[in-house]
């Protein structure tokens, strides 16, 4: 007798919230970065703050602003956490950035947007959320 598997596409996961960032960005081969922004989360806005460092090659000052989505949020907290990517990029007044990020919730960010100053990075990049 045959086996027959049947496999079925993938449901698409709802976004479970938005996210807006403003992130401060300088340095000199080790760079620091601050900032603050506004989770949306089931009608109500949650402050949160975010502080992060680079390591490797990163010359210049920066401005990123930042929006997204959040996936698999199952509460505000769970925004909560580091979040880390690999990059290497130049941006020079208004270069467009885009980044994938999981924390170790799985919470998922999904953001995008412009990145104002010079700034030229070549790092491992942390990225810290916390609710304010």
């Amino acid at each position: 007798m045959a086996a027959v598997t049947l496999v079925l596409p993938q449901q698409a996961h709802a976004q479970d919230a938005r996210i807006e960032i403003d992130i401060f960005k300088a340095g000199f081969i080790i760079g620091v970065s601050g900032g603050s922004g506004l989770l949306h989360f089931q009608g109500n806005g949650y402050p949160v703050s975010i502080r992060g460092v680079s390591l490797g090659l990163t010359i210049g000052a920066s401005k990123a602003e930042l929006i997204g989505e959040v996936y698999n949020l199952g509460k505000p907290s769970d925004i909560e956490g580091t979040y880390v990517a690999a990059q290497a990029g130049v941006a020079v007044a208004g270069g467009a950035k885009v980044f994938d990020l999981t924390n170790s919730k799985g919470v998922n960010l999904k953001l995008r947007g412009a990145q104002i100053g010079f700034e030229l990075s070549l790092d491992l990049s942390g990225m810290q959320i916390k609710l304010k």
